[in-house]
């Protein structure tokens, strides 16, 4: 068994306003994860818009320092004090795809010379191995180096170049890919071909995956555990099934009621979000303002983890 993902006590803080008015958001405030497996998984964040979910990503990607607490990724520590790996260490363990890859990518070079520098810096290969390794993972992806070499981002379709995105992540042969929003900038119609191919990369090649995604069914459909994020907290967490089918927050029910379905007429029942910073300050349960069961404990008192029987942890007062 290996520590997949873990999560201890970690904040990121950021300040903004005036030198006058600063304000202080808790973009992470406390979150706690464990993943532990002998076998590859993927792990899904969900939540709204300002939800802490890429803030989450970028401090296991070491983008950003965390304010507090650690963060470990297949048995490495990655944030956090006492943090090692170097960054060619890192690089093999930890590979990010983007959620545009039209930004991943610089119009002035060809893609190929990406890939090329990838196999040549951190797997260290001679370039005719780097080819080799190239196009094995092209192939791996569906797409062949012939129709990759010598061109521009310009001249793919998005979803084209989405899975050159993912060719070049395999390249260092990573344990685990964090995935930020990768199929938001695709065409619906295309969008599962990419989700497909993550599965198979899990299957063939024992790659995990923290998929990062607003999208409840593509994260049903794919994941293996399941984090609801709202306003830098975790609010629950636990198997996909579990927590889709039977939601205990109040907050994954309101996610999952937002689906369009043809089967009933949606009725608003909780009421909208403050976009306001101040959500991010509370002292009690953050989404005490929206949810139709608050009590005065949840406005006063940060909820602790419930530890359900089916193994899934619930932040929240009500729930027994």
């Amino acid at each position: 068994m290996r520590t997949v993902l873990k999560t201890e006590k970690l904040h990121k803080v950021y300040t903004l306003g005036s030198l006058f008015r600063r304000i202080k958001i808790n973009a992470l405030d406390d979150v706690n994860l464990e993943v532990v497996s002998d076998q590859p998984v993927i792990v899904s964040l969900v939540g709204e818009s300002g939800s802490g979910k890429t803030t989450l990503a970028k401090v296991v990607l070491r983008l950003v320092e965390p304010s507090a607490g650690s963060a470990m990724v297949c048995d490495h520590l990655v944030a956090g004090k006492g943090t090692k790996p170097t960054k060619r260490e890192f690089l093999t363990t930890v590979q990010p795809i983007f959620q545009n890859p039209f930004e991943a990518f610089s119009s002035y070079r060809t893609v190929d010379s990406y890939l090329e520098r990838t196999a040549i810096y951190v797997n260290q290969l001679s370039r005719r191995e780097a080819i080799d390794a190239i196009s094995q993972a092209l192939a791996s992806v569906g797409l062949k180096y012939a129709d990759v070499k010598g061109k521009y981002p310009n001249q793919f379709s998005g979803g084209e170049l989405q899975r050159v995105s993912v060719a070049r992540a395999l390249l260092p042969h990573p344990k685990i890919i964090i995935a930020d929003e990768p199929v938001s900038m695709i065409d619906a119609s295309l969008r599962m071909n990419v989700i497909n191919l993550f599965l198979a990369l899990k299957r063939d090649f024992g790659t995990s995956f923290l998929y990062i995604t607003h999208d409840l069914a593509t994260a049903y459909y794919i994941s293996d555990y399941i984090a609801v994020m709202y306003r830098g907290c975790i609010v629950e967490f636990g198997q996909a099934r579990a927590v889709l089918s039977e939601p205990q927050h109040p907050y994954t029910k309101l996610l999952l009621d937002s689906i369009p379905s043809t089967r009933w007429k949606w009725e608003r029942k909780i009421a909208e979000s403050d976009i306001e910073t101040k959500e991010y300050r509370f002292t009690g349960c953050k989404f005490h303002n929206r949810c139709p069961l608050a009590q005065d404990i949840c406005r006063q008192k940060r909820p602790q983890v419930v530890r359900l029987s089916d193994g899934r942890d619930v932040y929240c007062h009500l729930v027994q």
